[in-house]
């Protein structure tokens, strides 16, 4: 099997944790997922099947959408509610303007500088972050250059001194940081007491579906062929080559080939339309990048 499935991924649960059961559920060895969500965060986790998984790199340096919930007057160690309090404020958020929030998440528009919490898995020296942070060790964390697309105030919640926000980013934002950030800019401390991700790239929530739900339904074929996608379909967009039986033949054992198109990457099929893979032509030469089995 060499599939996407789009999981929607549940609370208190890792991204490897999801790995792990859809091996299970689908008995298959070979599973990985493109872009990691903490245990707190829910909703689109891209999981690659097969031989798909060699389509990774293709797949992790897209942007993201999010909606994350902060809640004000505290700050956490973790920046989550996961984290010890460790600062309080007095802060009444039904004293705060929503235009004056507004505000405050329009001035992240763009590109900006961004110093990730100490709990995050970036690697220093060849050790996670979290890692220094759980031995108590200082560490210097580096600082790093996001940029962010869209962002807009979604709704204020009084009761629970919290509002939610969606956020359009590019790769390696923590939320977490920047919900902080937003907080000290109005004035307070906050920390992110629930996130989501709605959108990763081309893959949307709407084409995502549950652990359970797939399951249900490991054995239903319209189900699998409507929500665990093939490698043509994600990529349908791109040009197609099409080589008869002598070309594919030295295609497959890594000859380049003389194609007269644009540089770029191509959907690559042999004869009777039978889907190969993805190809890279550099130069007017065609070279193989990914073969996806058939099945």
């Amino acid at each position: 099997m060499n599939r996407i499935i789009i999981i929607d991924k549940p609370k208190d649960i890792t991204s490897q944790g999801v790995v792990s059961k859809i091996k299970r559920i689908l008995n298959v060895k070979k599973v990985g997922h493109t872009g990691t969500l903490d245990p707190l965060a829910t909703g689109v986790l891209p999981i690659l099947v097969g031989d798909a998984t060699k389509l990774s790199k293709y797949l992790i340096e897209h942007d993201k959408i999010y909606i994350a919930k902060v809640v004000l007057g505290e700050r956490r160690t973790t920046g989550d509610l996961e984290g010890e309090v460790v600062e309080t404020k007095d802060t009444d958020i039904s004293k705060i303007k929503k235009e004056e929030i507004e505000e405050v998440l329009k001035s992240f528009l763009g590109e900006s500088k961004q110093v990730p919490s100490i709990y995050s898995a970036i690697k220093v020296n060849g050790k996670k972050l979290y890692e220094y942070a759980r031995e108590g060790k200082e560490v210097e964390v580096p600082e790093r250059t996001i940029f962010i697309k869209n962002i807009r105030l979604l709704n204020i919640d009084n009761d629970d001194n919290s509002f939610e926000y969606e956020v359009e980013v590019s790769k390696g934002t923590y939320i977490r940081t920047l919900s902080e950030d937003i907080a000290k800019k109005l004035g307070t401390v906050g920390y992110l007491s629930n996130l989501r991700r709605i959108k990763v790239d081309k893959f949307d929530i709407d084409q995502s579906v549950t652990l359970e739900e797939l399951e249900e339904n490991k054995d239903n074929d319209e189900f699998k062929n409507k929500y665990l996608l093939k490698t043509e379909d994600v990529f349908k967009d791109l040009k197609a080559i099409t080589l008869n039986r002598r070309k594919e033949e030295l295609f497959l054992n890594g000859v380049k080939l003389t194609f007269n198109v644009d540089d770029g990457l191509y959907n690559i099929y042999g004869e009777n339309k039978k889907y190969i893979g993805i190809g890279i032509v550099e130069n007017n030469l065609l070279k193989r990048d990914v073969v996806i089995s058939e099945e």
